[in-house]
């Protein structure tokens, strides 16, 4: 089984709030996957990353744009460099919208009054994601911030055929970034759920996910933040089984 993964974390925005945590948080997933959890290819982009080298060779821009983030999804994701019973895992930090009902996740460069056309539809997503061959596609979605605009409501509630989807927050909840530990609270309490060993580890969906439920909203908690409860669809349901 072969683990490839695609990780995004924006805190600079050209036309909505800047974050403070959303790039810790994406570099402490990179540095994760790529030195604790083995993945075999783990592609990061931020506000400061450097150059990835693309298929052809040549290098390509890691700055979180709508036309660089376009460009990977076309260029890298259009040839099955995964098999079957392989993973791609998908992490993003940032700013999200649902419009129109459909979800949106916001490039550095997105324009809240144009988001068909400045933004990332999480359905676009998913379809050049699994272009990869990969068997399942897990979206980790922590892009409902608590900024005090509309960008982060609702994000995550779409279905996507063979996509696990677990999105930071619940629908009308809002995600919160955590001056105490620097991080957001459901990133904090991924790493450590995913780090777990023995008896009462994560090692599927539905552990990992069951964790969550409560772990985040006991950090909040003891933060005096308000409640927020991560959120899934798992399409088909079968895939709650499936080993991480």
């Amino acid at each position: 089984m072969t683990n490839w993964a695609l990780v995004i974390g924006i805190n600079e925005y050209q036309r909505l709030r800047s974050l403070e945590f959303a790039v810790p948080d994406a570099e402490a997933v990179s540095d994760f996957l790529t030195n604790e959890a083995g993945f075999e290819q783990v592609f990061y982009f931020s506000d400061h990353s450097p150059n990835e080298i693309a298929p052809d060779g040549s290098p390509q821009s890691t700055q979180p744009t709508y036309a660089n983030l376009l460009s990977f999804l076309l260029e890298f994701c259009e040839e099955p460099y995964l098999e079957a019973g392989d993973n791609f895992w998908f992490f993003f930090s940032g700013h999200g919208i649902r419009y129109q009902e459909r979800d949106y996740l916001m490039p550095c460069d997105a324009n809240p009054k144009a988001v068909e056309a400045t933004a990332i539809s999480i359905s676009y997503l998913t379809e050049r994601l699994r272009r990869c061959g990969a068997d399942n596609v897990v979206l980790l979605l922590d892009a409902c911030r608590n900024q005090g605009d509309k960008a982060g409501v609702g994000i995550g509630l779409e279905k996507h055929q063979g996509v696990i989807t677990i999105s930071s927050c619940s629908p009308r909840e809002k995600a919160y970034e955590l001056e105490e530990i620097g991080q957001g609270s459901f990133t904090y309490a991924l790493l450590e759920s995913l780090r777990i060993q023995g008896e009462s580890n994560c090692a599927t969906v539905e552990r990992l996910y069951q964790r969550l439920r409560y772990r985040v909203p006991e950090i909040n908690n003891y933060y005096n933040k308000p409640v927020q409860t991560p959120y899934a669809i798992v399409e088909p349901a079968s895939k709650y089984h499936l080993i991480l």
